[in-house]
């Protein structure tokens, strides 16, 4: 086998290993942010880049917000949230595009020079997050010195990115199921104690709750928590009769 394809087919094998490392981790249960600087951290490795950071989209804001990189820079680890639609990264979020720059010095739509300068960063790949066609946030890639991103290399970087997508949605969809059922244990927590009280104070349920309700606000503690105290009387009083 010539060299040339030798090497080609052992970077196709190296990215098919990562991609299917990262997909078998984003089902093993793995915490969000460790997951998410993983993959900066994949990506920086396979990609050869100086900087590789995974920013996420702020609805409420429309903000771009640094979510998770494996740069040791200060500086860019603290720099502003980017606007959508603005610069590099919120115009590759606002249009769900690839945004390629050969050398972001040079090009007035990246707004931070000071740290392109300071950083030596040079190239940038800026790939779009998007679940079900709903950008999310942006995989970003830098580079040290010039390099024309391949379409190999995009492939795998859009890869990558939607690995992280998936993995986003996931964790979501984990907390909302979460949060739904405490939310429905809290109810039935509630409506006990709610019906405990109505029976031994000998009141209407509606009563009860209210008053369930102002002791939760006078005693600024939750009305679960209100609900499991005045169980936790009764059943301590049920034991003793």
């Amino acid at each position: 086998m010539p060299k040339a394809k030798k090497e080609s087919y052992q970077i196709y094998v190296k990215q098919i290993e990562v991609l299917s490392k990262v997909a078998n981790l984003i089902t093993s249960g793995m915490y969000l942010d460790e997951l998410l600087r993983l993959i900066v951290s994949v990506t920086a490795e396979i990609m050869d880049s100086k900087i590789s950071s995974l920013m996420l989209l702020d609805y409420e804001k429309k903000e771009l917000v640094v979510r998770a990189t494996q740069s040791t820079s200060e500086a860019y680890n603290k720099k502003l949230n980017i606007k959508l639609g603005e610069g590099i990264a919120g115009e590759a979020a606002s249009s769900n595009k690839t945004i390629v720059v050969l050398d972001i010095k040079k090009d007035s739509r990246y707004l931070n020079q000071d740290i392109a300068r300071k950083e030596k960063l040079c190239s940038l790949a800026s790939v779009p997050m998007a679940v079900k066609g709903k950008v999310i946030g942006v995989l970003n890639c830098y580079t040290s010195k010039k390099h024309d991103f391949t379409k190999t290399e995009l492939n795998l970087l859009t890869s990558l990115a939607n690995q992280a997508a998936i993995a986003i949605e996931n964790a979501e969809l984990n907390l909302r199921a979460h949060s739904a059922e405490e939310a429905l244990t809290t109810r039935k927590v509630i409506e006990r104690a709610r019906d405990i009280l109505s029976q031994e104070a000998n009141i209407l349920p509606s009563e009860a709750y209210r008053l369930i309700q102002k002791q939760s606000m006078d005693s600024r503690k939750s009305m679960r928590e209100i609900a499991e105290a005045i169980i936790l009387a009764y059943d301590v009083k049920s034991k003793k009769t």
